[in-house]
């Protein structure tokens, strides 16, 4: 345990997590008297009056009866329910008969039908306010075009976002670029082309990935941008052969443009992630750990929450830039007076730090730090080993800061060498405080080397992993397998190396970089095909079992946030933060877990999704429709058909 003091204690089941709705008694829960509890829980109905009170001492809030239980525990037998009690905490689980002393004439009852009732889904890596935020802008959805349809595409856009009321300099700001979508292939997005456009106006794209922005002339004028403009800390701003930039900034660049761009309302803000937090919850998703927090961010989630719109527990990680990463005492400072400041907000829990050490492994952006050098496509070497953009070093002294004060540190690590750097700066930091349960992360593990993987264990370090893109796609072949060579590439992702060598693995989403599919996720750990794979990547040697990959998005991730004598499994004094869903996920045929729906969330025992409520129908419509629109080309050459970039959040 931290020698130092821990940070705030997770959230109470009791406390308002923004005063999701009440229990309704429409759809999936039906208002049970003595003699409607009996017929459900399968009673006559004078031994159900008999057995349950009236309300009140003894008698469960919800029951929810009927159904495949997946605690996520050791324990043995069938569960066929769960009593929830008033305080929002599980009461009971057992069979429906053991269970029917819980029903009294005031306790709503859920018929599962057979199906699973486990965990809320913990998502340990996700940007919700950036998918809200996303919305609020038009979107290239990858798209793969040629010059002239590209700036047909953007002078709609330009009609759609004003027209020529918002000229001159109303931006235009279009999300989810193909950083190499310009047709033919090859072609090099320059300025040049976004300065045909009929506007005088300032264009922004900012790519799918997350660490590319293209700008026109315009934007870069604003933001002073010149051939004697160096590269920032961590970035890199793109120039041509005469040393003209050429309005492409990688990485940390982007923020020369970004900061210039006018932020939406508040209004405007708290509407649109308000629905996406909605989608969360009618995906099954009851906590999440915003991968990328700053005082914007945290502003956001106060409104949120006081809007009453925050349905999740939420475990904000205040990210750090690989310049603050040199300054652990500073930092430190930052960090606690950001906390002092927001940690009254209800539902969230302060203690998390984010780090990126890296960006990202696919061509043509191949800033992902590796071991040695990428390839050149045709087997031939390069000097080019990525970017590693804090040191070992230098986050290691970094996390000994933190981790004495008690917090825990999340670092961004896709490349082999930067997972490396981030393991030996955790080394470094459990030598010099001596503590032996920080539970540091590393997120991603897109290539790990096999001489690291017994150290995740050693040191106590989460492996925390999104495993919906461990399939056969254009990302990891035609993308990929050229620039690394099949050695290396074997070990990507590895997860049951890492779960056998001792790892805890931890899950996550990274959404909005693609579309929230979290029973897609959980069925690709699995099978390493997905939805939409065009074959396994590596299935035999590194998919997972069905009850590896169920507790890794449950209990593994609810270790990974601290909160696991909170949530994570199903078992009495627990709070029920739970699913019900409509099919059973522990038996059905692996391929149908894609297309699993949620019938009702629980957060602290408070429903935040039923399916069958008005809301809910629209928000499982929502859910849908974006689990139908994110499956992916299998060939590079159709990449305009649905592609995702990698990181879409992480620029922000």
């Amino acid at each position: 345990m931290l020698s130092s003091p821990a940070p705030r204690s997770p959230q109470s089941p009791r406390s308002p997590l923004s005063a999701p709705s009440p229990l309704s008694r429409r759809g999936l829960l039906a208002a049970a008297g003595a003699a409607g509890a009996a017929g459900l829980l399968g009673a006559g109905p004078a031994a159900a009056a008999a057995a349950a009170p009236s309300g009140g001492r003894g008698s469960a809030a919800l029951v929810v009866r009927n159904a495949s239980v997946f605690t996520g525990t050791a324990r043995r037998g069938p569960v066929q329910a769960v009593a929830v009690g008033r305080d929002g905490k599980i009461l009971a689980t057992g069979t429906d008969a053991a269970l029917r002393r819980y029903v009294g004439r005031d306790t709503e009852v859920v018929d599962a039908r057979g199906n699973t009732v486990m965990s809320g889904i913990h998502d340990g890596h996700v940007h919700p306010l950036a998918a809200g935020e996303r919305s609020l802008s038009p979107s290239l959805d990858g798209a793969e075009t040629t010059r002239e349809q590209l700036l047909e595409i953007l002078t709609g856009f330009l009609a759609d976002t004003g027209g020529p009321a918002a000229e001159p300099d109303g931006w235009l700001v279009v999300e989810d670029w193909n950083p190499v979508g310009l047709l033919p292939a090859g072609t090099d997005p320059h300025h040049t082309v976004l300065d045909a456009l009929p506007t005088r106006r300032p264009i922004a794209l900012v790519g799918g990935d997350g660490h590319n922005l293209w700008a026109n002339q315009r934007a870069l004028d604003i933001a002073g941008i010149t051939a004697a403009t160096p590269d920032p800390v961590g970035g890199k701003v793109v120039k041509g052969a005469d040393g003209k930039p050429t309005g492409v900034l990688k990485d940390d660049a982007q923020i020369l443009v970004k900061r210039l761009i006018p932020e939406h309302t508040r209004a405007e803000l708290t509407a649109a992630c308000a629905k996406v937090l909605e989608l969360a919850a009618a995906s099954g998703v009851t906590t999440m750990m915003d991968a990328l927090v700053g005082r914007h961010e945290l502003e956001l989630y106060r409104a949120l929450s006081a809007a009453g719109a925050l349905p999740q527990r939420i475990v904000p990680a205040i990210r750090l830039s690989a310049e603050q990463a040199k300054d652990p005492a500073g930092s430190l400072a930052y960090a606690r007076g950001l906390r002092r400041e927001f940690e009254g907000v209800p539902g969230l829990r302060f203690g998390m730090i984010k780090v990126f050490l890296d960006g990202v492994i696919e061509y043509p952006a191949q800033t992902a730090a590796l071991l040695d050098p990428y390839l050149d496509g045709q087997g031939g070497p390069t000097t080019n080993r990525g970017e590693l953009y804090t040191s070992a070093a230098d986050y290691g002294r970094l996390s000994a800061a933190f981790n004495r004060a008690g917090w825990q540190m999340h670092a961004h690590g896709l490349g082999d060498r930067a997972v490396r750097a981030a393991l030996d700066g955790y080394a470094y930091a459990r030598q010099v405080t001596g503590h032996r349960d920080a539970r540091n992360a590393v997120a991603h593990l897109q290539i790990v080397n096999p001489a690291d993987l017994r150290r995740f264990a050693q040191l106590g370090v989460a492996a925390c992993m999104q495993l919906q893109w461990a399939t056969r796609d254009i990302w990891t072949q035609e993308a990929l397998l050229p620039y690394i060579g099949p050695e290396r590439h074997r070990w990507m992702y590895p997860a049951r190396s890492l779960e056998k060598a001792g790892a805890r693995l931890t899950g996550g989403s990274d959404w909005p970089v693609d579309a929230l599919q979290v029973w897609n996720q959980l069925r690709t750990a699995i099978d390493r095909r997905g939805a939409s794979g065009a074959g396994e990547l590596y299935r035999d040697l590194e998919g997972l079992s069905r009850d590896s990959a169920l507790r890794m998005h449950t209990s593994g991730t609810a270790w990974q946030l601290r909160q696991e004598e909170l949530t994570g499994t199903v078992e009495e004094g627990k709070a029920a933060d739970l699913v019900v869903l409509d099919r059973d996920v522990t038996r059905c045929p692996v391929a149908d877990i894609s297309g699993t729906g949620v019938r009702m969330t629980l957060v602290g025992g408070r429903v935040v999704h039923d399916a069958d409520s008005q809301a809910g129908r629209a928000a499982s419509a929502r859910a849908a429709r974006t689990a139908a629109a994110a499956s992916r080309p299998d060939a590079y050459a159709t990449v305009h058909g649905g592609g995702r970039g990698r990181h879409h959040s992480c620029g922000h």
